[in-house]
């Protein structure tokens, strides 16, 4: 007697469909698992056998096997349960097979036979729609995150018993559940810009990094706004897309953030790990790969306040994900990637007591200053577009109510129509913004006018800039126009482009131009 039945694995966030056959030959009684498999796959043999006695399933002592095929794919996780449970009832003739190439099965079984839930549902319940399954049986606390998919039917199934039961009925269409109506989207509430005093430069800054999610860095005394800024960042960026949302809740998927109450991530991430984070939960990895922060803040913001005390082996693995928006994990049991389209946010003093250059306040000595300045790499540095400088407030700055700031809600309608743009011009690309243009896409959509181009070529030439700063001023030239609403680059956009890169010069010297 045999049988077969299909489920998924996760690999990153990509789904894999994996097949499982069952056989069932005469011989002494024995129940073997085979097919590269993990040793909490290998242990769903004792799992699966004792949920079938207690689901009040009985069968004649035969030799039994399993196997889940591609067996060039390590197979891991407990997701796997229900989908050999299914395959050994049907080639025992508890259920009919007809129906079997069209149904994925996802969920771990108990010793009691009840069906609990697993991580990384949503990513195999989306690629079991690409590859054409028409039913999902998945455990009944992940049903709302896999009914976020649409054109496959959800089942969300409790038990082993009420799993069986639905598939002896003749009609499957008609035990579908109506998908539970999502709510709008929920409001979170952000600090407004409008409580920043000053700091127009800052500020201005941060609506072009918005624009083009480009990478920020601020850098000033402590109390000049640094934090304060950053965490109305997350207030001026536009909605997501929905293929942004779907590629962020399949990250949240695979590391279990998500919920009933939360099946589809819709706002924007602002992440912001302590400086003690080890370099795994960073960037991702482990034994049993999961998403760092990085990938968790794809979208969206990862702000590191504090940089000079990161651990510096840990921020220096953000320099490849940052110039390829991806984190791509080789293990001795196959590869994987995490998208990392993220907007990195930095902040640091200029020294330890964070007073530097104010000569009349610092106490660090020039070797101290160097020290402290040099925990963060040119290298680094080359991979952030804008870097910007807080200056301390005047006391009339904070007790003069005549100097009223922007709201968020007003920058943030600058950056929407500017993110507008950069949509349309990007259509049938694999990016959206203007800092994930790649050296062949700047030439193609980024038009100087010749006073800039010559403007540019001067600066190049005298500030002896390196190709990759050159590109950046580029891609942040083309979100200040974009801001404007101009087609072409002016010499304008470029000049306040260029600015955004001297200020790491008056600190670091030749500013990253390695």
């Amino acid at each position: 007697m045999y049988s077969k039945t299909y489920c998924a694995s996760v690999q990153g966030i990509e789904g894999r469909i994996i097949q499982i056959e069952a056989d069932i030959s005469d011989g002494l009684p024995n129940f073997s698992l085979v097919g590269y498999l993990s040793s909490e796959v290998k242990e769903a043999r004792e799992r699966v056998r004792i949920a079938l006695k207690n689901a009040g399933y009985r069968f004649p002592p035969r030799k039994v096997t399993i196997n889940l095929s591609p067996a060039d794919i390590r197979k891991d996780g407990t997701g796997y349960d229900l989908a050999i449970a299914v395959a050994i009832l049907t080639a025992y003739g508890y259920i009919p097979e007809d129906r079997m190439d069209t149904i994925l099965f996802i969920g771990e079984l108990s010793l009691e036979g009840k069906i609990k839930p697993v991580p990384g549902v949503l990513p195999m319940v989306y690629t079991g729609w690409e590859q054409g399954m028409r039913y999902c049986f998945v455990p009944d606390e992940n049903r709302e995150e896999a009914a976020v998919v649409d054109g496959i039917s959800v089942y969300g199934v409790s038990s082993l018993r009420q799993a069986v039961e639905l598939l002896l009925k003749d009609d499957l269409d008609s035990c579908v559940r109506k998908k539970t109506k999502r709510e709008g989207k929920k409001i979170v509430k952000i600090p407004d810009f409008a409580d920043v005093q000053g700091q127009e430069l800052v500020r201005r800054a941060a609506e072009v990094a918005a624009s083009g999610m480009h990478n920020m860095m601020m850098i000033g005394p402590p109390g000049s706004g640094k934090s304060m800024i950053a965490r109305r960042f997350a207030g001026i960026l536009p909605d997501m897309t929905f293929q942004e949302q779907m590629e962020l809740s399949r990250i949240y998927s695979v590391s279990g953030l998500l919920s009933k109450e939360r099946p589809l991530v819709d706002d924007r991430p602002f992440r912001a790990p302590h400086h003690t984070i080890t370099q795994t939960a960073l960037v991702g990895g482990g034994r049993y790969p999961r998403p760092g922060e990085i990938s968790l803040a794809s979208g969206g913001v990862l702000f590191l306040d504090e940089l000079p005390e990161f651990d510096r082996n840990a921020i220096e693995v953000l320099r490849q994900p940052l110039e390829e928006g991806w984190v791509n994990l080789s293990r001795l049991n196959g590869n994987c990637r995490y998208p990392a389209r993220c907007l990195l946010l930095a902040a640091m003093n200029p020294c330890k007591c964070g007073w530097y250059p104010d000569k009349s306040r610092c106490r660090c000595t020039p070797q101290q200053v160097r020290s402290y300045l040099g925990k963060i790499s040119q290298p680094l540095l080359d991979r952030i577009d804008i870097c910007t400088e807080t200056i301390p407030l005047k006391y009339q700055e904070l007790e003069d109510e005549r100097i009223a700031s922007e709201s968020s809600e007003e920058i943030r309608q600058r950056v929407e129509e500017a993110q507008k743009i950069q949509l349309e011009r990007y259509q049938g690309e694999e990016f959206f913004h203007n800092a994930q243009l790649t050296p062949q896409k700047i030439k193609k959509y980024c038009p100087m006018k010749k006073d800039a181009r010559e403007y540019l070529q001067m600066i190049f030439e005298k500030m002896e800039f390196s190709a990759r700063a050159y590109h950046k001023i580029l891609k942040v030239g083309r979100s200040i126009a974009d801001l404007a609403g101009s087609e072409m680059i002016e010499r304008k956009h470029i000049a306040e482009a260029v600015c955004y890169r001297l200020i790491d010069r008056k600190y670091w010297g030749r500013g990253g131009e390695e």
